[in-house]
């Protein structure tokens, strides 16, 4: 009836670390996207919108009144 020996410094070391990566792992998905996805988010949006913008028809403001 021999146990197998364990650090228990290492034991809780190695348990906070794993409950720390668990938590991290929730607030990647309760916080939605990562920064390099936000910026892409943004990038293509501003492309989006100047795209709009060049394909704009302005009309000259009338004066009849």
């Amino acid at each position: 009836m021999s146990a197998d020996i364990i650090n228990l410094r290492q034991a809780r070391k190695s348990k906070a670390r794993s409950e720390k990566e668990k938590r991290a792992d929730q607030n990647r998905i309760s916080h939605g996207l990562s920064k390099a996805e936000k910026t892409l988010a943004k990038a293509l949006n501003e492309q989006a919108g100047k795209r709009l913008d060049q394909g704009r028809i302005e009309k000259p403001e009338r004066d009849d009144e």
